[in-house]
């Protein structure tokens, strides 16, 4: 009987189409998503709102649905390459997921010409006998001009990349320099030196860092200051700056560009703690026991004046060798710098005592030409430098949250919950599987996954087991209801370090203002929330359907306006990462056409139903070996283990498994690179044939006969699975391009 209730039953959602021609509703209530096959699909687009009912379920017992009603179309525009054929303009979409050519009229080209890529406004909704009209609303470029990968991603993802014109008016109006009627109120620190420790090629300088010996209660310490860019002085609520900010969310940061989240007047002038001029900053200023406790800690305004803008590089340097040549030209600060080294082991001390997830793995940085095209991709070192403002940084977000929760007010936490129950038990059964004889509890800590990693270290698989321990781990999100910090196991954590680049951080520094003036912050009317908010809200409520003893708490109307831009900042950091993740995708893809039919090796970084994905030692580039790939027999995937199994010859495939590959294919539009296996791994038959035919692929030009080729595509896998790069919401500190203080601003 409730089965057809189901079948019967109504439901809305949002359309997410599929580049194979199909789709799926994601559904309001956070139900699993029913598929639509390719016919449902005629009438529909990605992104469209719609109501539907399941109509029957396929052999898998998966859904299979009907849109019985079309109840928004979506707005959002379609970006694509204009292309005549036979007379008939189109435009190809460059997200394959609208599964469908838009047909634009003779006069609706505007200036654009054959190949060049467009943004189209949609005129005429598809129907079931009819394709999409459209107009050119805006033209882009050539494919090929540098660039034109980030114009494309930022207006595929929606991300705000143009500053409302009240905004750029109201930077206009700040001045240029620090004012005398600003320092009223403000402790003095011009005298104390303070520095600045980022990479080469930062702009932008929110932090500043100063230690001292101290004596702390009755033993030896140190006093730790921490001092950030006080951006709440300049930007104020509801002001179009502020508007602006909080729309954006988030900086959003490109090889060779970034998105800023405030104007370049604020985030790399008046806010910068550039060296030897005067700046306004909050202070979290700390007492640090010889154990890396925080013994004390206090907040305040203060003014300050950046004694020198160092590289993680050269504080290594003179961290290594104290008479070298980089700690002769750095002499006055070197004792301080040392200072800064001691404070950093005692509170890694504490991080080791505490039990936090600190998985060292390889990270790389995209290193571009001056045409904005790769040059190469390089594995990026972690030096104690970085790992010292890494701690410093923590250990201020941490006095953050605890003064909201000592003061009692209502701001936005970094939370990140433990693994949930059904990654518990694949990570349970494939550490078993694996032969390691450590494993998780029912409730585990994060000391756990730290006490796994520090024991198959050594082992040739220590990789893949590391990668697993990563893979079963959340995202962290922002949310007024503190639940703690799985990965750094804090009790309570938040983000105050970087307010130049991420609108929670400035969001604290305007409560804690207000704490120490004693008043209440209250937040303002905000903005509808967009797609990738309700995305989140969907995949929120669904982890708290999975504990429904427990029923939800009702929270009062001003947690619930938190709870609101919580989840907007915490989409808006997704949307920041998708785009960045699809700008890095297509540089690595024209990148490898260069070296199609050339041999790598490299090592089994993920393992599907489908196939084997790829990471290549010396490029760094991952791509996909199909399973059709490997060889003329049965492959079975074994889930527990994470392998790929022939039936007949029993050989797999694993996490960690070392593999020889031959770049076979490359395809831009998809952002998908396709490898086959070469030399031992090879099927011999295959091998036999290759060898007598020769190699069949062809270098593959984005957007060449893009229409026939979306006619006569063959269904392609799903887009890899990517493990997190180290914990859970990694707090690191780096370089401004490329990974462009990727790793500081998800602290």
């Amino acid at each position: 009987m409730n089965e057809k209730n189901n079948l019967l039953a109504e439901f809305e959602g949002v359309v997410s189409g599929h580049r194979d021609g199909h789709g799926f509703v994601v559904r309001d209530d956070g139900q699993a998503d029913i598929y639509l096959p390719s016919n449902e699909m005629r009438a529909v687009l990605h992104k469209d709102r719609v109501k539907a009912r399941i109509v029957r379920l396929d052999r898998k017992g998966r859904p299979e649905g009907r849109v019985t009603e079309i109840i928004e179309r979506s707005d959002a525009p379609i970006i694509g390459r204009l292309l005549q054929e036979s007379g008939v303009w189109l435009v190809a979409p460059e997200d394959k997921r609208y599964g469908q050519d838009v047909l634009i009229p003779k006069g609706a080209t505007g200036s654009a010409k054959p190949g060049q890529v467009v943004v189209v406004e949609l005129t005429e909704p598809p129907a079931l006998y009819g394709q999409p009209v459209g107009r050119v609303k805006e033209v882009l470029g050539e494919i090929d001009d540098p660039g034109m990968e980030i114009e494309i991603a930022v207006r595929k993802y929606g991300v705000p990349h143009e500053f409302s014109e009240p905004a750029l008016a109201q930077a206009r109006a700040l001045p240029d320099h620090v004012r005398a009627s600003d320092l009223r109120h403000r402790v003095d620190l011009r005298d104390v030196p303070l520095v600045t420790i980022d990479g080469e090629d930062a702009r932008d300088f929110d932090d500043a860092v100063y230690a001292e010996p101290a004596k702390v209660g009755r033993g030896k310490g140190w006093r730790l200051l921490v001092a950030i860019a006080d951006v709440s002085h300049y930007v104020e609520t509801g002001t179009p700056i502020d508007v602006d900010a909080y729309d954006r969310a988030t900086s959003v940061y490109f090889p060779r560009r970034v998105i800023p989240m405030l104007p370049e007047k604020l985030s790399n002038g008046l806010c910068s703690l550039n060296p030897g001029v005067e700046r306004l900053c909050m202070v979290c200023d700390m007492l640090i026991n010889a154990k890396g406790e925080i013994h004390a800690y206090q907040f305040y305004p203060a003014v300050m004046f950046s004694h020198a803008r160092l590289t993680y590089t050269e504080v290594a340097a003179v961290l290594q060798n104290t008479r070298g040549p980089e700690a002769q030209q750095r002499k006055s600060l070197v004792p301080h710098l040392l200072t800064l080294h001691d404070v950093y082991r005692a509170l890694l001390a504490a991080r080791q005592v505490r039990g936090a997830v600190d998985f060292e793995t390889v990270e790389t940085q995209i290193v571009c030409d001056e045409s904005g095209r790769i040059d190469r991709i390089v594995p990026r070192t972690r030096n104690d430098a970085h790992k010292l403002i890494e701690e410093a940084m923590l250990a201020a977000n941490v006095c953050s949250a605890d003064f909201l929760q000592e003061r009692k007010h209502t701001g936005l936490y970094r939370v990140h919950e433990g693994p949930p129950p059904e990654k518990q038990d694949i990570l349970r059964n494939y550490l078993k599987a694996m032969g390691v004889s450590q494993t998780i509890s029912e409730n585990p800590h994060p000391s756990e996954f730290q006490r796994i990693a520090e024991a198959t270290k050594d082992r040739p698989e220590s990789q893949q087991i590391h990668t697993m321990l990563l893979r079963s781990m959340q995202q962290a999100i922002y949310t007024p209801v503190n639940q703690g910090h799985f990965g750094l196991a804090f009790d309570a954590y938040t983000h105050f370090t970087s307010p130049i680049r991420r609108y929670p951080d400035l969001l604290v520094h305007r409560v804690i203002k207000a704490i120490l003036g004693n008043r209440k912050y209250q937040l303002p009317a905000l903005p509808m929330p967009g797609e990738a908010h309700a995305k989140l809200s969907k995949r929120l409520a669904s982890r708290a359907r999975v504990d429904e003893k427990s029923p939800p708490k009702k929270l009062p109307a001003d947690v619930m306006a938190w709870q609101a831009a919580g989840l907007h900042c915490s989409a808006n950091e997704r949307r920041a990462d998708e785009a960045s993740r699809d700008v890095e995708a297509w540089l690595k893809c024209k990148y490898m056409r260069e070296h199609l039919g050339e041999e790598f090796s490299g090592v089994v970084t993920s393992v599907t139903s489908f196939g084997l994905f790829v990471t290549l030692d010396a490029m760094f580039v991952e791509g996909l070996v199909h399973i059709t790939e490997l060889g003329g027999e049965y492959f079975r995937f074994d889930e527990a283990r994470q392998e790929l199994r022939g039936e007949r010859t029993g050989i797999r495939y694993a996490l960690g498994s070392r593999v020889r590959v031959q770049v076979s294919r490359v395809d831009l539009d998809g952002r998908r690179i396709d490898f086959r296996l070469v030399g031992e791994g090879e099927d011999p038959v295959l091998r036999a044939m290759r060898d007598k035919t020769g190699l069949t692929s062809e270098r593959q030009d984005s957007g060449s006969k893009v229409a026939k080729a979306k006619r006569d595509r063959k269904p392609e896998a799903p887009v890899p699975p990517h493990a997190p790069k180290r914990s859970a919401d990694s707090p690191r500190k780096t370089s401004r391009s490329g990974d462009a203080k990727s790793r500081r601003k998800r602290r």
